[in-house]
């Protein structure tokens, strides 16, 4: 198991996503414009969320009602997502370590009282646990997050923190960065890569079942981990 995060990896992390927040927070969460009109950012976000969960049902859902779950983000942003997720969700919760990127997501979810929103610390979900009320997950998302993180520790961090949150044979779908990134200098925007049998050993370690992955040394690296029932 990788060591624990450390305290100057998280804060640098956050240094780094509040001025990309001020500098241009809508570039950083969807690079693939520098100019956003509200109308195209969002709905790119409800795209995402169509491709990559309503096309998943079977997995996500297992047969429960969609407006009876209660859906966990990680690395929310600016509410790209999030607001995608609220549109069919019956609960959102979701953090950011940028408390600036926090600050703009709230704006966005300001009339979607059922999505909620925190800062939190980069090592732990306590924030989550205490908001929810101890009440279980459904289902835990993550959308292009972890490819920007440059410590296994942190993202080892936050999948155990998911797995304690989620209820039992529930499913985390997430990112990891795939691309062998070990030749260069790693910073909160390459992030540190895995391969396949990484991912399945973190799975493992942090009690997950593995069932499926796509894109295995591409930078989107999808992985399915259930919750072991």
């Amino acid at each position: 198991m990788p060591d624990d995060p450390t305290t100057m990896e998280l804060e640098q992390m956050r240094r780094d996503w509040d001025e990309r927040a001020r500098e241009n927070a809508r570039f950083y969460v969807a690079s693939g414009r520098e100019e956003w009109s509200d109308e195209e950012y969002f709905r790119s976000g409800e795209i995402n969320v169509e491709r990559e969960i309503l096309t998943d049902l079977g997995n996500v859902c297992q047969g429960l009602d969609p407006k009876q779950m209660r859906v966990l983000e990680i690395g929310c942003g600016t509410g790209r997502i999030t607001r995608a997720l609220a549109k069919f969700f019956g609960e959102v919760y979701a953090v950011d370590i940028s408390g600036e990127m926090v600050e703009r997501a709230r704006l966005a979810l300001r009339d979607y009282p059922h999505a909620h929103v925190f800062q939190n610390n980069g090592r732990d979900l306590d924030v989550i646990r205490e908001a929810a009320g101890g009440r279980p997950f459904d289902f835990a998302f993550s959308y292009i997050v972890f490819q920007h993180i440059p410590s296994r520790a942190v993202i080892e961090s936050y999948v155990r923190e998911v797995h304690s949150l989620l209820r039992p044979g529930a499913l985390f779908k997430f990112q990891v960065q795939g691309y062998d990134m070990t030749a260069e200098p790693l910073d909160s925007w390459q992030g540190v890569s895995y391969t396949e049998q990484q991912a399945r050993e973190l799975s493992e370690r942090c009690g997950f079942e593995m069932r499926y992955n796509h894109g295995a040394g591409d930078q989107y690296y999808w992985l399915w981990f259930f919750k072991n029932e």
